[in-house]
């Protein structure tokens, strides 16, 4: 029912053997209370999850068991953005986060090996200033992270943005993210592992408003080179699993 499910391997040197890393985004419509049992099947490492509610509206019996770690954004205790940790995954809010980009979130995460890596998890936004808005937002913040877009770096998350609609900003636009982020060397695991071209996709991540005549692919996760293997999996949900619960 996800809209991204990252398996990424890295070696753990000590016990000489390759360990699985999920990540998973899932923009969940809300009331996530009620719909992270879906989620658990795939056991991830850590969830990105855009409208969630906040920690405390979860009763005794509807709090995800066993998890580590449950940050949040938002300024809707019923709405904001959750980033949570399981299997000794440990995570924090960088030092570096700026609330200009409220729902771009750089995350650092330290593995059970002890070896680091960055996270920003991302839910792009409206804004009342246009240029700000959606991946007009996204632009500015990669620009002011940049010094985090390093050797190991993961951005995952509901984008809300396509090279489709490229046209309708001069700067900023789908196509600009991608090329600064290729000047780092992190690109799509998507378009990596399909081969299909930006504007392309041949698998929606969102029915818009659970219409079936109204498919995007708006969600996305970049990785840096250098954590990408030919163990490294992507996978996109499919909608008769996930639609009755979300329109991603």
């Amino acid at each position: 029912i996800i809209n991204c499910l990252l398996s990424i391997s890295y070696y753990d040197k000590e016990d000489s053997i390759y360990l699985s890393m999920n990540l998973i985004s899932w923009n969940c419509n809300m009331a996530f209370r009620r719909k992270w049992e879906h989620l658990l099947p795939y056991s991830p490492d850590i969830m990105v999850v855009q409208e969630c509610e906040h920690e405390s509206k979860y009763k005794p019996t509807e709090i995800i068991p066993d998890y580590n770690q449950f940050l949040w954004v938002g300024d809707n205790i019923n709405k904001g953005i959750g980033i949570i940790s399981f299997n000794n995954y440990q995570i924090k809010i960088s030092d570096k986060y700026s609330d200009r980009f409220k729902y771009i979130i750089p995350i650092e995460v330290i593995k059970p090996d002890g070896t680091t890596f960055n996270l920003f998890a991302l839910w792009a936004m409206p804004h009342k200033v246009r240029a700000k808005s959606y991946v007009g937002q996204i632009w500015r913040a990669l620009k002011y992270y940049t010094s985090m877009l390093s050797d190991n770096t993961v951005l995952i998350g509901d984008f809300n943005s396509n090279q489709i609609w490229d046209t309708e900003r001069k700067k900023g636009n789908h196509t600009d993210c991608i090329n600064l982020l290729a000047e780092h060397n992190i690109d799509s695991l998507y378009h990596r592992q399909t081969e299909e071209d930006h504007g392309s996709e041949s698998k929606p991540t969102i029915y818009l408003l659970k219409q079936m005549n109204k498919p995007y692919h708006l969600d996305y996760c970049f990785a840096s080179k250098t954590m990408v293997s030919d163990k490294t999996a992507i996978e996109i949900g499919d909608p008769q699993d996930w639609l009755t619960l979300s329109d991603h």
